[in-house]
């Protein structure tokens, strides 16, 4: 898949920006915990940095669709790095106001330019056979996942070295330079591509939008899902762990998931899957909430780190399945947008997954907490596969199905 012309350079540029992503938010996080000599002022700043950076990925996405890559990411990716290296430059030394920095951050995280769903866009364009494009999304989400696990480790050599706003000042680089070599790859085209879709005028068409609408929705509805058993997941393994007097370890189990997906991933996208990916999705996220079900109630910690990686097998899958659902399920012209919707709802479910579970976890047993933590992508998807089965008997077997197999 990467021997496809011009892939293995437009893949680098985007990993190279997309680090940033990995590097920024611990960096700016004990930035601005040094520059205040507060938690809690540091802390806010990077809720409304994640907060604004999320909510407004849609719309970010739409600009995207709208301009095409080359004219609207280095303006977007510039005024981000601009904005990292104010907050850096701000936070080099002691004594800055908490109320700037908040409002620098919330301003900072509303530009964050969206590297990833532009190049979930690019491989649809790169790739043309579907089953390429599953590799890719499994490659592409296998490698963000180790981007992640990454950062954090480049941040802890930074600060042993320099400030924490050297880290943030890396960060403001690394987006730069990537964006830029990301939109001067000979994949980024001037024009937009237009894919082959029925004209609007005939009688399918109106079929065709309603069925990827549907689709769309449900792929949004179990990345939620997913990403609140996440969120939730990490507070509960810092539980865990504490109950048992060792906090350490929960690096390990965090490790273990990571280690899963990546695992999960790569296999998911070498096999050639017969069965849709409406069909296929509600059972990887099924399956994902079995196994932290399971979790709840290992006796050990070696069984919990056992059973968190048999859970990180079917996160990568989980989101590929829906960045492909959502890629087949619009035009052309909104696929990084329809994209920027599913890498929404699973940041979004994150947080609020570990939202709810901290006001769970100091009263209910941590075995329940679990379950309450796998509910979420049980029942969405209980609920998914029910509308499947019912759209497809109503469709008749002869009817054709807009959102085919990968």
């Amino acid at each position: 898949m990467l021997r496809t012309p011009h892939a293995a350079r437009t893949f680098g540029a985007a990993l190279l920006g997309r680090l940033s992503y990995g590097i920024v938010p611990l960096s700016l996080l004990l930035a601005i915990k040094d520059a205040t000599g507060s938690y809690t002022v540091a802390g806010g700043a990077l809720a409304l940095f994640g907060a604004a950076s999320v909510v407004l990925s849609p719309a970010r996405a739409a600009l995207i669709d709208r301009h095409g890559p080359r004219r609207a990411l280095p303006p977007m990716a510039g005024l981000y790095a601009a904005l990292l290296a104010v907050l850096a430059l701000v936070t080099w030394r002691p004594g800055a106001p908490p109320l700037v920095l908040s409002a620098l951050a919330l301003t900072t995280g509303a530009c964050t330019p969206p590297l990833g769903p532009v190049m979930r866009t690019l491989w649809s364009s790169l790739v043309s056979d579907r089953e390429l494009l599953q590799r890719a999304y499994s490659l592409d989400g296998v490698a963000e996942e180790l981007l992640y696990v990454t950062g954090p480790l480049l941040v802890g050599i930074v600060v042993t070295v320099t400030e924490p706003a050297a880290g943030v000042l890396a960060g403001a680089v690394l987006v730069f330079t990537g964006a830029a070599a990301l939109v001067s790859s000979p994949a980024v085209s001037r024009e937009r591509v237009t894919a082959e879709r029925p004209p609007a005028g005939t009688p399918a068409a109106p079929r065709l939008r309603l069925h990827g609408i549907v689709a769309l929705r449900h792929a949004v509805m179990v990345t939620a899902a997913v990403g609140l058993c996440l969120g939730a997941l990490d507070l509960l393994v810092v539980a865990f762990t504490d109950r048992l007097h060792q906090p350490a370890a929960v690096s390990w189990v965090l490790a273990a998931l990571s280690a899963g997906s990546a695992v999960g991933g790569l296999a998911y996208g070498a096999v050639r899957w017969k069965s849709a990916g409406r069909v296929r999705l509600p059972v990887v996220a099924a399956a994902l909430g079995a196994a932290l079900m399971v979790a709840g109630v290992s006796p050990h910690l070696y069984a919990l780190v056992a059973v968190v990686a048999v859970a990180g097998l079917f996160v990568a899958p989980a989101l590929t399945t829906a960045y492909l659902i959502a890629d087949e399920s619009v035009d052309a012209d909104r696929r990084t947008q329809a994209g920027a919707w599913v890498n929404t709802a699973f940041n979004a479910g994150a947080s609020g997954g570990s939202a709810v579970i901290g006001l769970l976890v100091d009263r209910l047993p941590l075995a329940l907490c679990f379950a309450l933590a796998a509910a979420p992508a049980l029942l969405c998807a209980a609920a998914v596969a029910r509308a499947g089965a019912r759209r497809s008997r109503a469709a008749g077997a002869g009817a054709p199905d807009a959102v085919g197999g990968a």
